[in-house]
Parts: C-alpha cells; structure tokens; sequence
C-alpha cells in the first residue's frame, strides 16, 4: 500500500512522526513523506525532522510563504504532479494548515485515468483516486474569520476517513451531516510524539541557562495575526508581559511572523531590554518541551500546546477569544483571555495550587497504533 504522508509545519511533523514510524514496522505499507515546505526556515522545520527521528522527506514541493491563495494553489499545482506520477493508495493530511486542504482538494479532484500511461504503476492502478484520511478531524474553534477554521471544515467535508482525537470531534463531524460509517476516533496523535521523546526532554535542563528554577518561570509563544499584525494587540502584549515579569520570570520564544512585527513596530529592542524577560528564537522539540515541562504556566495563542499542557496537567493561558480545543478549557488547564487580562489570569495562576490529573481517553501515547490498524483494515 502506497501511502503520502503530507507535513507542511511544525505541528504536522509532530503529528506524521509517530505514524511514520508505526507504519515502517508494517511489510504492507511504504510510506512517503511529501514536505510541502510551507515552513521552510530551519528552525521552523528541518529541526523536528531531526528531534523527531524523522528521514529527509522523499518529496518536497518547496513552496515557500505567500498569501493564503497564493500558498493553497501552489502546493495543489505541485502536489497534483507528484499525484499523476506516484499514484498513492492512500493520502495522510494532518492538522489545518493551507498545505492540508490544498493537498485534500489535489487528491480528492484527480483522476488517475489521466495518467493511465505513466511509467509508475502500482496497486492503485485499478482506483480512479486516493483514498484521503485526515488526522486530527472534527476541530472547530466555529470562529469562521480563522483561516484555519476555514482549512478545517474544507478538509473534513472532502475526506474519506476522519480520524479524531475526541468525543466532541465526533459531534462536531455528526453534526456538520458528516456519515458516521466515516468518522473513526483514534485519540491525540500529539502525545504519541510527547511520549516518545520523553526520555530526551527529560533529559535537557534548557531553563537552568537562564538562571531560572523548576516552575518558577513562565513560557510565552505568541504568532497569530489577531495578536501580532495588530500594533494595538501587540502593545499590549508586551505591556503584560513587562507586568508579569514584575511577579515571576517569564522565556519567550519568537516566531518568525512576531519576531517581524516587532521591528515593525519598534517593540523588538525594548522587549529584549526588559530584565526578567528572556527572548530566544524558536526552539526545537525537545528543548520547547523542556521548558514547557519545567515551567509554572504557558502564554500562547498556539493550538497544539494546549493539549500538551492540559496532558501534563500545566496551566495555560491562551490569548484568543475561542479555541478548536474547548475539551482542554472544560477540563480546567487551559483559560482563554484577551492581551488585557492576561496578567489577571496569571495572578490567579501564582495565587492558586490545583493540580490538574484528569485525563482524556486515548490521549495515551498509542493513537498511531489505532491508526494503522485502521488502516490495514481498508480494502485496498
């Protein structure tokens, strides 16, 4: 069974990592990585191929940045391509980025009766198409101006196999009219790749080279365009971060789009001169993970780390109105809040002892494992 693997960013690779490794195991599987190349600088990507044990990818379209427009229609352009000329049984798309519906969109549109003479045959000779699964199905932040929202919903409607990581993945699916002969839920592929490298993460002490002491420190990563294109947002931002840093020692890791607006807005060289705020670049896996596991809390506007926090049972404050994740607000770690309020809650974070135990079934670390038994049950 032919199968593509599709990553794009730094969470698809955390997410194709466990899978990758489950299948090789499989004498009935040969899977190919196709890197769309979404993120293409280093740190933001060729590193977690590295952290996660993960083999240069077979295929990698190269696509760069770009609009919205201009990123899908590119990698549909390119994917459609390296469709006609491998002709894959089965097409992985991970997560909500612009790769993963545009490669959606490329494999569920072709027709490999276009390219009935191509010099690459194989098992998928008789089908008119690629099965397409997507993982981490059925996600909703039902805030339609996210473009991610807007990735999700396309994807989940085009796919043949959603594979989620939640009960209210399910009802978002069956809500939406979606069949549930389709919808299969296999638990959070991103613990699997938390779990795997435990060992390693466990083994850094990144937060000492600062200084800085088991949870007595905060971890900042902020990027979205709600929170970063905004010079209001981004103001205010900084102006909570130079609070909190008055209370509790806080590492911020800067991505690329927040490292930009920034300069931008003549933040940048004012937010590295605050004491007590220590700004790096982007951190590897293992390395991030260090800190998350050793911090008391975590500012973020991303969607994977609210899992990974609610998982390990640490606080997380998370600047944005909604979020795809609500199962991480209603078990308790994760509060969302507005760049106003972010040192109230972080008050209330210091001030208060909870431990945070409960667990999410088949959030376990064996979600690759009920994914490849999926699909080996495919008629293929």
């Amino acid at each position: 069974m032919l199968i593509h693997l599709i990553a794009a960013a730094r969470p698809n690779f955390m997410k194709i990592a466990p899978l990758y490794h489950a299948l090789k195991r499989k004498e009935w599987a040969n899977t190919v990585i196709v890197h769309t190349g979404q993120h293409y600088d280093l740190n933001m990507s060729d590193v977690f191929f590295k952290d996660l044990e993960l083999p240069e990818p077979n295929i990698h379209l190269g696509i760069g940045s770009g609009s919205h427009a201009e990123q899908t229609g590119r990698v549909m352009i390119a994917y459609e391509k390296v469709l006609l000329k491998t002709r894959p049984d089965l097409v992985i798309v991970v997560g909500d980025v612009n790769s993963t519906l545009a490669c959606t969109l490329a494999a569920t549109k072709i027709s490999y009766t276009d390219a009935a003479n191509s010099a690459n045959q194989n098992s998928s000779a008789d089908r008119i198409r690629p099965l397409v699964a997507h993982l981490e199905a059925g996600l909703r932040s039902f805030d339609r101006s996210m473009p991610e929202e807007i990735n999700r919903l396309a994807t989940d409607a085009l796919s043949d196999i959603l594979w989620t990581p939640s009960p209210d993945a399910d009802e978002n699916l069956l809500r939406e009219g979606i069949s549930p002969d389709k919808i299969i839920r296999v638990g959070n592929i991103m613990i699997d790749s938390l779990e795997m490298l435990r060992e390693k993460i466990e083994k850094q002490a990144v937060y000492t080279k600062f200084g800085l002491e088991k949870n007595g420190f905060g971890v900042v990563t902020i990027h979205r365009p709600s929170n970063v294109d905004n010079r209001e947002s981004l103001e205010q931002i900084c102006r909570s971060l130079d609070n909190i840093i008055q209370k509790i020692p806080l590492i911020f890791t800067i991505h690329p789009r927040t490292s930009k607006k920034l300069e931008k807005y003549g933040l940048k060289n004012a937010l590295n001169n605050i004491m007590g705020l220590y700004t790096v670049e982007p951190l590897n896996y293992i390395r991030f993970m260090n800190l998350v596991f050793n911090c008391r809390f975590v500012i973020t506007d991303s969607g994977g780390i609210q899992e990974e926090t609610t998982y390990l049972g640490i606080p997380c404050l998370t600047v944005r109105p909604n979020t795809e994740r609500p199962i991480t607000v209603a078990l308790g770690t994760n509060r969302l809040c507005t760049p106003e309020n972010i040192l109230k809650e972080v008050d209330s974070i210091i001030s208060n002892s909870t431990c945070f135990d409960q667990k999410i079934e088949l959030w376990d670390g064996k979600t690759a494992e009920r994914v490849v038994e999926s699909i080996y049950s495919l008629d293929l």
